[in-house]
């Protein structure tokens, strides 16, 4: 039997039927067991007090203390001096589990798969520290619903932020808080569709939840094609009448590559010359470790390109908070094309708030840019040492790379095998939106891979390519 004291029945509906069906204590009994026969109330349920039930019921509290004592001498409650009274009868052998829900598969124990940045370092207690000032000191007005695009505070210092660090150019009113870059893309492609631009050029390869999100979104997707400088400007000629296009220039997803000069120049001509718009994913722009990292493009033009940013990389995409910096127009018309667009609670907001005015932020990414350095190093050293033949590819930033196997190799079985040895690992293959790609490797993530466990997962990884 469970004994968890969080399994409450606090409200418990019951059909006690009419008068005229007996005694009001037997109706309660009756109404009781048919829920537990049902298995509305689950095994180890407690049930409300006596005197709360009756209030509930609009009855006495003897009916219903006659009631429960009478099912505990039945065998469907259990009554302790001093507990809750709880259900006890079950109709499944395994006393209700086949009720409960399924156990989530086991974590690898190694997680070499791109995504996610390192959990264990999480700021838990300065992010629960921020939240309870928040819960504790702000007006009580700031608990009702949220302005359109955020709360004022964190957009004021985003955009602050935002210019020192990203040389992005933006007043406050420009940025639009949202819950991840996923939506704001969704969101954005709804402003796109209501300005009558029907498709996305999208990077190839590139991340594939963005793809699946344009077509979601009614969007055609348009791959165009990416390689050691990024994304082929001099390929966008091929598509007339395409007007908007997505990009990573900072960290290309999945190459590790960075956009040009050259075609950041060209790309924003583009943009000008068929009256379209840049969606810049500001992906990994945070993590370079051997060079400083390049200028956002929205700086470059302003007019011409939206970006687009989270914390999902960063602190946790458990968070849900991410944001949009917009032209005034495009901004407009995100708030109008959404008008019931989700945003991240409030409080959480003016937490993240805390972290940007305090400076916590800043130290947060500085320790993180060291450790990921400090890993990257030990992990290419490791594949170098093992894996001779297999290079290791994309600059020295973010928090994946890419390993280069023979051509012999099937890295769909690598991977399918990796996974039974608790080893995640991603094929490049899988983030290819067309046929016939020359890409062949792994995409190998260590944001989320344990320093200790660098040498243990690629001795791992290359006894499963062997």
């Amino acid at each position: 039997m469970r004994e968890s004291q969080t399994n409450l029945a606090s409200d418990l509906l019951l059909h006690l039927g009419q008068a005229a069906d007996g005694p009001l204590h037997e109706r309660v009994k009756r109404a009781l067991r048919s829920a537990i026969r049902d298995g509305r109330i689950e095994v180890g349920t407690a049930l409300p007090p006596s005197r709360q039930l009756a209030a509930d019921l609009g009855c006495s509290r003897w009916a219903v203390t006659e009631a429960y004592g009478q099912l505990v001498a039945e065998g469907y409650l259990e009554a302790r001096t001093g507990s809750a009274t709880r259900v006890r009868w079950s109709n499944s052998p395994d006393d209700g589990s086949a009720r409960r829900a399924p156990r989530q598969a086991p974590a690898a124990r190694y997680d070499l798969a791109p995504g996610l940045p390192d959990l264990r370092a999480f700021p838990r207690r300065r992010w629960a520290d921020a939240v309870r000032a928040q819960a504790t000191n702000v007006a009580f007005t700031e608990f009702g619903y949220p302005p359109p695009g955020g709360h004022l505070r964190l957009r004021r210092l985003l955009a602050e932020y935002l210019g020192r660090s990203r040389s992005v150019s933006a007043a406050p009113q420009d940025v639009t808080v949202c819950t991840s870059v996923t939506d704001g893309v969704r969101r954005f492609c709804q402003a796109l569709r209501a300005r009558g631009i029907t498709a996305v050029g999208v990077e190839e390869p590139g991340w594939t939840r963005l793809r699946e999100v344009i077509r979601a979104a009614g969007m055609d997707v348009v791959p165009v094609r990416a390689d050691g400088g990024g994304l082929r400007t001099d390929d966008l000629a091929a598509h007339p009448g395409l007007r908007a296009v997505l990009t990573t220039p900072a960290h290309q997803f999945p190459l590790g590559t960075v956009l040009a000069p050259d075609r950041r120049a060209a790309l924003l001509q583009w943009a000008r010359l068929v009256d379209g718009v840049v969606l810049e994913d500001d992906y990994d722009a945070e993590f370079r470790y051997d060079r400083r990292p390049v200028a956002s493009l929205q700086g470059m033009d302003p007019s011409r390109v939206v970006l687009f940013k989270s914390l999902s990389k960063i602190l946790s995409p458990a968070l849900g908070i991410g944001w949009i910096v917009a032209p005034p127009h495009w901004t407009r018309e995100l708030h109008e094309a959404d008008q019931a667009a989700t945003q991240p609670p409030p409080l959480d907001q003016l937490a993240f708030a805390d972290l940007l005015e305090s400076g916590a932020y800043d130290r947060h990414l500085r320790a993180c840019r060291k450790r990921y350095r400090n890993r990257r190093d030990a992990l290419v050293r490791a594949l170098a040492e093992q894996l001779p033949d297999a290079p290791v590819s994309g600059i020295a930033a973010g928090l994946h790379l890419l390993l280069r196997l023979p051509t012999r190799v099937d890295t769909a079985i690598v991977v399918e095998a990796a996974a039974a040895r608790s080893l995640r690992v991603a094929d490049l293959a899988a983030y290819h939106a067309t046929e016939g790609h020359a890409d062949h490797g792994l995409v190998l993530g260590y944001g989320n891979l344990a320093d200790g466990a660098v040498g243990e997962a690629v001795g791992l990884l290359c006894a499963t390519i062997r």
